[in-house]
């Protein structure tokens, strides 16, 4: 992919101050962040803008998730869900080295020790990229953003020490959060009848429509003067010495003064045209988006021993998302996972019956997952005019804001703001 001297096959270049990959959470508020400072900006996609993992997920902000994925509990029960085909956690068996040697990586990862260095790190992006939503809502962008916190079930003495166990540490790193029993839970949804042993609030976790956010700010950032080109699939990458001079696409050629890769679970391939390893590995989720059943609470929900989160998308629709699939590039529709995750409704909310509710879109989609659970987040040393924003996981809504804006600072030369030595895009290489 890439190439040892500028030489487009094809058309005449066009200039680009700064040239965003991706156009998903990140590339959006990358692009955002970029114009508000000042850049000239083309946002292009392979697809459309949204069309990948920021259309269909949860919709939540979760300083509460400031654990990396590669920590200890997740890999005690990948090792116990991983064969099981509509478990949360399933690995398609197949001879893959990339993905033998993730999750190598995974395990060498998954201690303790690592966990405590991620955590504060993880904890300082969410809080401020919750900051910068409710900036972007507070200007007038509607995405039906509710900051009333989430509330964790669990319906097993197990799950629920396990939770609180987790709400400890979350606690000690600074986070909100606060131990509830089964009362105390049914009393913060108004009486709205679930069935638990108690659970876990966290209020500083908010929510939203991650589709009408992403198109939403999209719109505005074209307003503002982004150029937006969708359907615009990276071709080649042309570079000389330590800079990329072209980029060729399917809708043309650019030639960019900065280039930020924000593809995705499609960023290794263009991350590997230069040289910088970004051992990716896409995580199919599901979700199920349904007309809200009467009395559906304005709360959202994290069906714990389920591992299925209930999410309210403004008054008249609810979203139920779970699963992470180690499948390959596949967006293939396993209806096993999706029928895992709405049986897991009724164990909660037992006067709810999946079969009778108003089906608006069953969806799937794949989030970029790095082995040691850290998005890679800074500029290549190889390189003086690429910045890589990549591999966030089920984080990347939570924490696109906050990337757009550090992305924004390391395109201008200026110091990002956060310690990113956990995020170095050439850790793997």
């Amino acid at each position: 992919m890439s190439e040892a001297a500028p030489a487009p096959a094809f058309g005449r270049p066009r200039d680009a101050e700064v040239l965003v990959v991706g156009a998903g959470s990140v590339g959006v508020c990358s692009a955002w962040f970029l114009r508000q400072a000042g850049a000239e900006v083309v946002l292009l996609d392979k697809g459309e803008v949204c069309s990948g993992s920021s259309h269909g997920n949860a919709g939540l902000v979760v300083p509460s998730h400031s654990v990396p994925l590669a920590e200890p509990a997740a890999l005690r029960a990948g090792l116990r869900y991983m064969m099981s085909p509509d478990s949360p956690f399933y690995i398609k068996p197949r001879l893959d080295g990339d993905l033998l040697r993730w999750l190598w990586r995974f395990r060498r990862a998954a201690t303790q020790a690592r966990v405590d260095r991620a955590v504060p790190v993880l904890r300082d992006l969410h809080l401020e990229s919750r900051g910068l939503f409710r900036e972007i809502a507070d200007s007038g962008l509607d995405f039906s953003y509710g900051e009333i916190g989430r509330l964790m079930l669990c319906d097993t003495p197990e799950g629920l020490a396990d939770a609180e166990e987790e709400a400890r540490h979350m606690g000690a790193a600074g986070i909100e959060v606060e131990s509830v029993d089964a009362a105390e839970a049914a009393a913060r949804l108004g009486g709205f009848e679930v069935r638990c042993v108690g659970g876990v609030f966290y209020s500083q976790d908010s929510h939203m429509d991650p589709g009408r956010f992403v198109r939403g700010l999209a719109g505005r950032a074209a307003e503002a003067g982004v150029t937006v080109v969708e359907g615009a699939e990276v071709l080649r990458l042309l570079t000389r010495g330590d800079s990329v001079e072209a980029v060729e696409t399917t809708r043309g050629v650019f030639r960019p003064r900065q280039l930020v890769l924000a593809a995705g679970s499609w960023s290794p391939e263009l991350a590997r045209g230069l040289g910088v390893k970004a051992p990716i590995q896409p995580a199919k989720g599901y979700s199920v988006t349904v007309e809200s059943p009467p009395g559906t609470p304005d709360l959202p929900l994290m069906l714990t021993e389920a591992r299925v989160a209930m999410t309210p998308m403004g008054r008249d629709r609810v979203r139920f998302a779970g699963t992470l699939e180690l499948a390959g590039m596949d967006l293939s529709i396993n209806q096993r996972r999706v029928d895992a995750i709405m049986r897991g409704v009724p164990r909660y909310i037992p006067h709810w019956d999946p079969s009778s509710f108003r089906v608006h879109e069953v969806w799937r989609g794949l989030r970029p997952c790095t082995p040691d659970g850290m998005a890679l987040l800074g500029r290549p040393r190889r390189w003086r005019n690429v910045v890589v924003a990549a591999g966030h996981a089920m984080i990347g809504l939570s924490l696109g804001p906050v990337t757009g804006r550090i992305v924004s600072r390391l395109v201008a030369g200026e110091e990002p703001g956060h310690d990113l030595e956990l995020l170095d895009p050439d850790r793997f290489s």
